[in-house]
């Protein structure tokens, strides 16, 4: 190989990558696009002369250059913050609001369940002798419920409910791994668990009570649950009908949006706990308390269906840009 004659040849092949390099963070996209090909092309020029040349100087000119521009391919990440707003205004909502039908039927099955064992138990007596004794159930309906939410202080009963709230809904995504079977069981115990407590109370004329503690923060808290529970039997069901991508393909993508979710509940449920533990057991009027749980709920969906849709427009799934399994290849 004539040496000379190839570097006259590619010469401006090479200053043009160090003009893109030196510019990287005000490319446009033709620019960019023309960055990756003019690296995978002084790629190649390396090999050549490696391979048929002796020239230290010209091999040591186009490994540097070669190395700084697969930094600027391959090593190129948005700053934190841009990835963080990213996570807020796509990742979360797109994927809440992608599972929209899977949410509102757990909503719906969820109510369903409580209204009907709700009823059950205020209208029959011998189902209620079963629950418990007339005191256990007097001491619950006329103390037990309402200390419940002031027995102990904001803080430590906040980071109290978060927890347990978190671990339901953890419950319900873990078990997506399970094809979300054991999700509806979770589910029934807390709809049954709701239920029995509405029935004892609406018997004893305390149903005002009831709806006036557990709806300040019930809404956003269930909400979560809700969430939790559809993106985790909609993973499952991604196993059975993955449609016409390859199940693998599929499975990954809605793995990463389940995770997407879970983190984005961390925030929710916090928001729900410190709710409980600060409005709830206010004493604020009843009317007022109710009214900022109702507040907290409307924002919540507002955002969900307002930076879901627009990024459902845009033609974005939640998720990741660079994910392994559907990022392009050479």
């Amino acid at each position: 190989m004539d040496v000379d004659a190839f570097v006259l040849a590619h010469r401006p092949a090479w200053n043009r990558l160090e003009v893109l390099i030196k510019r990287r963070r005000r490319l446009s996209g033709a620019e960019v696009d023309e960055l990756v090909d003019l690296y995978q092309r002084v790629s190649t020029h390396l090999s050549m002369v490696r391979s048929a040349s002796t020239d230290a100087v010209l091999v040591g000119r186009l490994s540097g250059l070669v190395a700084r521009a697969r930094a600027v391919v391959t090593g190129a990440h948005a700053p934190l913050w841009r990835e963080f707003a990213r996570f807020w205004t796509v990742s979360f909502p797109v994927v809440a609001y992608r599972g929209g039908r899977w949410w509102l039927a757990t909503a719906a099955a969820f109510l369903l369940v409580t209204a009907v064992i709700a009823l059950w138990v205020s209208g029959n007596a011998e189902v209620r002798d079963v629950v418990g004794t007339p005191s256990d159930i007097d001491q619950l309906v006329n103390n037990d419920f309402a200390a419940y939410y002031s027995e102990n202080p904001a803080g430590s009963f906040a980071l109290r409910v978060w927890v347990n709230n978190a671990w339901v809904a953890a419950q319900c995504i873990g078990f997506a791994v399970l094809l979300g079977l054991p999700i509806p069981y979770i589910l029934f115990q807390n709809a049954a668990n709701l239920g029995v407590v509405a029935g004892l109370m609406f018997d004893a004329g305390k149903g005002d009570v009831f709806l006036g503690l557990l709806t300040p923060h019930g809404l956003l808290e269930l909400t979560a649950v809700f969430l939790a529970g559809a993106v985790g039997m909609r993973l499952g069901w991604t196993v059975i009908a993955p449609g016409d991508r390859p199940r693998g393909q599929v499975l990954a993508e809605q793995g990463r949006a389940v995770v997407a979710v879970a983190v984005g509940l961390v925030v929710v449920l916090l928001i729900s706990g410190l709710i409980e533990a600060l409005v709830t057991p206010s004493p604020l009027p009843t009317f007022a308390r109710v009214g900022i749980g109702v507040v907290a709920e409307v924002a919540f969906l507002a955002y969900v269906v307002h930076f879901g849709r627009r990024a459902v427009r845009a033609g974005e799934t939640g998720d990741v840009d660079d994910a392994p399994d559907v990022r392009p290849t050479g």
